[in-house]
């Protein structure tokens, strides 16, 4: 029996070291690949040496990256030219004698009249389901159609949802509010279908446009040896790709809001759609253009079933105990298949070690956004009662749904100091500013805004004869009575929600680009979308202070909100910033259906 045991033993521990041999053969199998590939593009791999000690910097960007900015900003053209006239249009009531919903000159723009707490409410569920919707979306994507095919077919989608969204203004319906309600309804339920189809996949398609996956060494013009680094390189595809949004988002928004103003509601649903009509053609243009990666099947599914795998016998009733044994070095370590005899390995084992590693990588960044939903509450301040407080102000003219524009100009103007000056000269510096350091500045910054907000609040109510009931403040004649500040005061506001953008939102989408696995990249995108949702939904709860005389509360809940998120964020994930340039170096793993 002594002889068998041992024998069984060495057998085992034999079986155990040809699995490592193996497993270590498929490294070095992997990392020659990595070398041939860039050697007949004659380029030079760099060492662990030169990895660690040249300066890192991006690659330039392909022309088909630029080709899917350009659909996504006809795309966020459409969207924020559509939806940035919802306040007044469900808030504010229909002016005397108009049948489109014009305000002209001096009056504010409306149609329904379901007052500040509905347009909030209403405007958040639209915002909720936009950012649910991705998690369909991904989930086609990635196991079904592929990244294009599902933009192509969400494209369709979205173009139906726009023409209801105009029905619901054309002149016989919108002076009939519960019809026009109804049908603005519809279509906000199924243009969020299409959004959400568009939204998970157009992130992750244009970063797979880059020229190399993988750094190497090149010459700068002065002669210095630096690394090219992909990892950058999604980064400034990820900041310009966010400049396109705000350039659509922009000229969408003010666009809109002056035909709102003067020509009706119904205008500024038609022009959105005539822009979004370009998505569709500029995709046929350049479709043999794009890299694209197939659907691989079921990954979600075997993900799901390696977490659970790795967590058996690690259960306990203790909370504490059960944490522990989540957080052990060997989770992950014990379910690669080097590690386990071949004979015992599940059926669905059918990837190598690397596919492991990514799989980790990618339930990290899923857990990097847990905080994010505080952001998002602070940010999601500027779609609803941002534009509802300038209408509270002097704005001489100018249509209280345009000054929020003030935050995509300012992404304008600084996001390419930030590509060209800022992050580079920081990276000149030795300063390592990484995406956990950026992300929580996104979220402090914030914070700072809506105590912006709080303040300028504050003193709308001080300087209005109504008070603190100031949305409602009208004169004998009925017409609307204002504060006596000036809008613009607003504009510390906006800019620091911009700034706080670039550190949090764009960062947002370059880390889940870079630590989502291949083959699971829309769906990793979509999570950190719904971050959103989450936001939106919990904004739900908040309503109650969306109305005179809580807006101080608000916007003050509001940063304090952001500002402990950001601290929470900072002391959650501190251990993960140091293993940041480790995890984008995992090499990229082997799955099979």
């Amino acid at each position: 029996m002594e002889k068998q045991a041992d024998e069984a033993y060495y057998a085992a521990v034999a079986e155990a070291v040809k699995d490592v041999k193996a497993e270590k053969a498929r490294s070095i199998s992997s990392t020659s690949h990595v070398h041939d590939e860039l050697s007949l593009e004659g380029l030079i791999a760099p060492t662990e040496e030169e990895m660690d000690t040249l300066r890192h910097v991006p690659d330039k960007i392909n022309w088909s990256a630029y080709f899917i900015a350009f659909v996504e900003l006809a795309e966020r053209f459409s969207f924020y030219g559509s939806t940035v006239v919802f306040v007044n249009f469900i808030q504010q009531p229909l002016p005397k004698g108009s049948k489109t919903g014009a305000g002209g000159k001096h009056g504010t723009s409306g149609a329904l009249g379901q007052k500040q707490q509905t347009s909030t409410g209403l405007t958040t569920l639209n915002q909720f389901w936009c950012y649910v919707t991705p998690l369909l979306g991904a989930w086609i994507a990635d196991e079904k159609w592929g990244r294009f095919n599902t933009i192509a077919v969400a494209v369709g989608i979205t173009l139906i949802g726009h023409i209801i969204l105009i029905m619901s203004a054309i002149p016989p319906v919108i002076v009939h509010p519960d019809t026009a309600l109804g049908i603005l309804c519809v279509a906000i339920v199924v243009m969020g279908l299409g959004t959400g189809g568009f939204k998970a996949n157009i992130s992750p398609l244009v970063a797979e446009q880059q020229r190399h996956l993988h750094p190497f060494i090149s010459e700068t013009k002065h002669g210095e040896r630096v690394i090219v680094d992909p990892t950058l390189t999604t980064s400034r595809i990820y900041m310009y790709f966010y400049f396109f949004i705000n350039v659509g988002a922009m000229v969408g928004q003010i666009s809109m809001t002056f035909a709102e103003k003067y020509q009706g509601f119904y205008l500024a649903y038609t022009l959105p759609t005539a822009v979004f009509l370009l998505c569709p053609l500029v995709l046929f243009l350049g479709r043999n253009m794009y890299r694209r990666s197939p659907p691989q099947g079921s990954v979600l599914g075997r993900s799901i079933k390696l977490w659970s795998y790795a967590a058996r016998g690690r259960w306990s009733l203790n909370p504490v105990t059960t944490y522990k044994n989540f957080k052990a070095d060997d989770f992950w370590e014990s379910v690669k298949p080097s590690n386990i005899p071949e004979g015992k390995r599940p059926t669905w084992m059918t990837f190598d070690d690397n596919w492991v590693e990514e799989v980790r990588r990618g339930i990290k960044a899923c857990n990097v956004f847990t905080w994010y939903p505080l952001y998002w509450l602070a940010y999601n301040q500027m779609v609803n009662n941002l534009t509802s407080q300038a209408a509270t102000m002097v704005t001489n003219g100018v249509p209280n749904d345009v000054i929020n524009n003030l935050d995509p100009l300012a992404l304008i103007i600084f996001i390419p100091i930030f590509d060209i000056f800022f992050y580079p000269g920081l990276r000149r510096l030795g300063i390592n500013f990484t995406p956990i350091k950026k992300i929580t500045a996104g979220f402090l910054t914030g914070s700072a805004a809506m105590i912006w907000a709080a303040v300028v609040q504050h003193y709308i109510y001080k300087n209005n004869p109504c008070g603190n009931q100031v949305s409602t403040c009208v004169d004998a004649g009925g017409n609307a009575i204002t504060s006596t500040l000036n809008v613009w005061i607003q504009s510390g506001s906006y800019v620091l929600i911009a700034f706080s953008e670039i550190l949090a939102s764009i960062t947002g989408l370059e880390y889940a680009f870079t630590k989502a696995p291949k083959n699971m990249k829309s769906l990793v995108m979509a999570i950190f979308l719904f971050t959103s949702a989450l936001a939106a939904a919990l904004g739900e709860a908040f309503n109650s202070l969306a109305i005179d005389p809580n807006l101080v509360w608000n916007y003050g809940v509001m940063a304090v909100l952001s500002g402990i998120g950001g601290v929470l964020f900072w002391f959650t994930f501190r251990g993960v910033d140091s293993q940041d340039a480790a995890l984008d170096r995992i090499a990229e793993g082997h799955y099979e259906e």
